[in-house]
């Protein structure tokens, strides 16, 4: 299972490299540029992936409690930046929440899972105004559908990936991944 983990997440992140750019919603249909949006940014695939392991990291009620608060939030994000709300510092705080997720993860604060759910959603609410800020002229409820469900399948992942690290090596392996994450925030964040 391991190496299959790590096969996927190597497909994963090569599909970040810069060659790809997300897919414009305009020239490539809503659902597809929604879908393909969260898959091709790193920033993005970090983010979303930490929230999943924190989760898992979390247990119990927070596997599905964190990741739906994000999905919620998100699409809350999405609706403001559709009906023209103008939010300041989106790209920032994307880069923030990476980082933010990857330490608290690596520092395994005992954080209830009820705060856990309303930071998430803090940030999530940047991620989804994002998502509509570059609709477009897009569908916006097919491209919102699309980048829901990516979102979801990449929480997965991260929930796949906290519950196997926590069967292989206890916490230490996802505060390790939980670190990294957050170096990988801070790379992107000084221009990687």
């Amino acid at each position: 299972m391991l190496k299959r983990f790590a096969l996927t997440l190597a497909i994963t992140m090569a599909a970040t490299m810069p060659a790809f750019a997300h897919l414009d919603p305009a020239e490539h249909g809503s659902f597809a540029a929604g879908f393909s949006h969260p898959l091709f940014g790193l920033d993005h695939i970090l983010a979303m992936v930490a929230v999943g392991l924190w989760a898992a990291t979390q247990g119990g009620r927070a596997i599905w409690i964190v990741p739906a608060a994000f999905v919620g939030t998100m699409a809350l994000g999405f609706a403001a930046a559709i009906f023209g709300m103008p939010l300041p510092f989106v790209e920032p705080l994307i880069l923030a929440s990476v980082i933010f997720i990857g330490i608290a993860i690596a520092l395994a604060l005992p954080i209830p899972t009820a705060a856990v759910a309303a930071l998430v959603g803090f940030f999530a609410f940047f991620h989804g105004h994002a998502h509509g800020g570059e609709l477009g002229e897009a569908g916006a409820w097919q491209f919102a559908l699309g980048f829901i469900i990516a979102t979801a399948v990449l929480h997965a992942v991260g929930i796949a990936l906290g519950l196997g690290l926590g069967r292989f090596g206890g916490k230490a392996l996802a505060r390790i991944v939980g670190g990294l994450t957050a170096l990988g925030g801070v790379y992107l964040a000084i221009g990687g």
